[in-house]
């Protein structure tokens, strides 16, 4: 099974879906069997939830220093 592929089809369904991503930081065990109708050895499972979490919290960083430096620009605009 390949972990990297799961990784990104995992990601590519929670991208943009508040909702979704709110049941995977709850439950992320449940989300992801759910999500890939697959029950994964705990050590696999273990294994993608962080990268996936790794990943969307990269994801928010961008986001919120993409905001900050917007912000900064505005000020020296004034």
């Amino acid at each position: 099974m390949d972990i990297q592929k799961i990784i990104s089809d995992v990601l590519a369904k929670l991208e943009g879906d508040d909702n979704l991503i709110a049941k995977f930081t709850a439950d992320p065990v449940k989300t992801l069997e759910g999500l890939l109708n697959v029950d994964l050895p705990d050590d696999q499972i273990n294994a993608v939830i962080d990268a996936i979490k790794a990943k969307l919290n990269l994801n928010e960083v961008a986001e919120n220093a993409s905001g900050i430096l917007g912000a900064i620009k505005n000020i020296f605009k004034k």
